[in-house]
């Protein structure tokens, strides 16, 4: 796949840019289907590694999509171009947020929950910038759209954020403030933040700000672990905390053992 310069830019703002994304690995539950989550790699990565990790995780009931976000010129990596759910300058609190890469990375990830039976609970996860779009799809589930005002179509039920960030917070508590139905999902969806304090990619900090933003914004169910000295990947102990919570916030039948 070939692109011609940069997805951000200022030249680059009034062409609408094409994203194809990779390959999509399925973990069938091993019991009866409860559940569906999509889960979302970090930049780089794809979906066939986390669906390794997860199809020895002991939820039986859930069924897992791991989808693998679009190879695009990466601003923070000079416009090289790696997998990645949008485009991605510094990790700052002035950093501008790739807005059109993050609605088609939600679009994408809601499209993959669409022909899921109705009575199958839905939920959305991920690592680092996969995080990052989970926590992104949240708002929209929330506000009942996306940035662009297109209606967002999935019902969530659960949200999971490892060692990422919550994009657009700046803006967040404005768009839900004085909107009834906005604030009504934010007071009843879950979410589960696991961060570590020794992360040198995404720094902790990033983690505990979104939290503050949610809870500021009446996110009322947010969950915040943290592990000491824990740097940008995940331990058994942190999966086994996603495992109980989901199980719980799911209405699971339960671990097996």
């Amino acid at each position: 796949m070939s692109f011609t310069g940069p997805s951000m830019g200022s030249g680059s703002k009034t062409a609408r840019r094409a994203f194809e994304f990779g390959r999509t690995y399925v973990v069938r539950p091993k019991g009866r289907h409860q559940a569906t989550v999509v889960w979302l790699h970090g930049l780089g990565d794809n979906g066939s590694s986390w669906s390794q990790l997860l199809e020895t995780l002991p939820l039986p009931n859930i069924k897992w999509i791991c989808p693998t976000a679009p190879t695009q010129p990466i601003t923070v990596f000079g416009g090289f171009p790696s997998t990645a759910w949008f485009d991605v300058g510094d990790l700052s609190e002035d950093a501008p947020d790739d807005i059109e890469g993050l609605d088609a990375a939600a679009a994408h990830v809601a499209n993959l929950l669409s022909t899921e039976p109705a009575d199958i609970k839905l939920g959305i996860g991920g690592f680092s910038m996969g995080a990052a779009t989970s926590l992104f799809s949240a708002t929209c589930f929330t506000l009942g759209k996306y940035a662009n005002g297109n209606q967002y179509p999935a019902n969530l039920s659960a949200v999971v954020g490892l060692s990422g960030w919550l994009p657009c917070s700046k803006t967040l508590s404005n768009k839900i403030e004085g909107v009834e139905e906005a604030a009504r999902r934010a007071v009843t969806l879950p979410i589960l933040l696991c961060h570590g304090k020794g992360d040198d990619v995404v720094p902790y900090k990033f983690g505990e700000k979104s939290s503050r933003v949610l809870s500021s914004t009446g996110f009322q169910d947010v969950t915040c672990k943290a592990y000491n000295g824990l740097g940008h990947y995940t331990i058994p102990q942190e999966m086994d905390e996603v495992c109980a919570w989901l199980t719980s916030k799911l209405g699971l039948e339960g671990c097996s053992s």
